[in-house]
């Protein structure tokens, strides 16, 4: 008799361990979908603060990029003299300034976007002090007209790094 009441209680309670079971798998999954819920509006918050934020860095740099770029930069500042090293050291210092403005936008950008901005910088004063070195170069006129001439024949670094930086806040919206 003993047995049959064991078997009988195994019986009576084994439907309710399977809905306690089934429930408790149920509840997990909602407390689950709840917190990615929660991360997701949280998520969503954020990028709603951040967004403005970013899309301003991108701005912020694509302005640089063009106040560094040869043509703008060359129209934009003008030699004081004749003397070829001076106006090398002002195009350096500008585009130097430029970028010691813009320093704080790194944290609003890729890793690989500041790269192509930090890569264009320097390929761009690379061009400055390239130019400023060759035998022909006498005086700043020279330069001047000699990198604008080397602009003809190749395209700017900063074209480049606008294209990333646009392809870059493409990804990003």
């Amino acid at each position: 008799m003993n047995d049959i009441n064991i078997i009988d209680l195994i019986f009576y309670l084994l439907p309710a361990v399977i809905v306690g079971l089934i429930s408790f798998y149920f509840f997990k999954m909602h407390i689950s979908n709840e917190e990615k819920r929660r991360l997701y509006l949280l998520r969503l918050e954020n990028q709603k603060i951040a967004l403005p934020i970013k899309l301003q860095a991108f701005e912020r740099m694509a302005l640089f990029l063009e106040r560094i770029s040869m043509g703008k930069l060359l129209l934009r500042i003008k030699p004081k003299s004749n003397d070829l090293q001076a106006y090398e050291d002002m195009l350096v210092q500008t585009i130097d300034q430029e970028f010691d403005h813009n320093l704080a936008q790194q944290i609003y950008l890729s890793p690989e976007c500041w790269n192509v901005i930090k890569t264009s910088k320097n390929a761009t004063i690379g061009i400055i002090r390239k130019t400023a070195k060759k035998e022909d170069v006498t005086n700043a006129d020279e330069l001047r007209q000699d990198i604008l001439n080397a602009l003809m024949n190749q395209t700017p670094p900063t074209e480049a790094a606008l294209d990333y930086i646009k392809k870059e806040l493409r990804n990003t919206i």
